[in-house]
């Protein structure tokens, strides 16, 4: 039996809160810049707030909200399962979850060979279809 492999997956808590921030938001997007301010911490916006660039890399969805990282972090992250979590604390200024007095980050643990082996290719850029 074969398992799915996926580059990023979700803790039951930061999943609870992106369906509350949903509720409060609309349809959501994770993305993970790895610049100054934050930028190495997942960073949520509502969806058509945030513009991926044609470069950013789509790593996957959790809880049906779509994950990019930005291009260089992707380079230094590519061998890493990433899995979003929240924590109490102030996180990024634009992210959704700051007023709610906590911050989603990242718990990452690096792949084995035989799971690099097994990952899907990345896409970059906007992964959905223009309505």
């Amino acid at each position: 039996m074969t398992v799915e492999l996926h580059r990023v997956d979700i803790t039951d808590d930061a999943a609870a809160l992106v369906r509350r921030l949903e509720e409060q938001h609309g349809p959501l997007l994770f993305h993970q810049s790895g610049g100054c301010c934050d930028g190495s911490s997942p960073m949520c916006y509502p969806r058509g707030e945030f513009r991926i660039g044609q470069r950013d890399v789509y790593l996957g969805e959790v809880v049906g909200t779509p994950f990019y990282m930005g291009s260089d972090q992707f380079d230094y992250w590519s061998h890493t399962h990433l899995t979003v979590d929240v924590v109490p604390g102030r996180g990024g200024g634009f992210s959704v979850e700051a007023p709610e007095g906590v911050r989603f980050l990242i718990r990452s643990r690096v792949f084995s060979d035989e799971e690099i082996a097994q990952l899907p290719p990345v896409e970059r850029g906007d992964h959905e279809s223009s309505d």
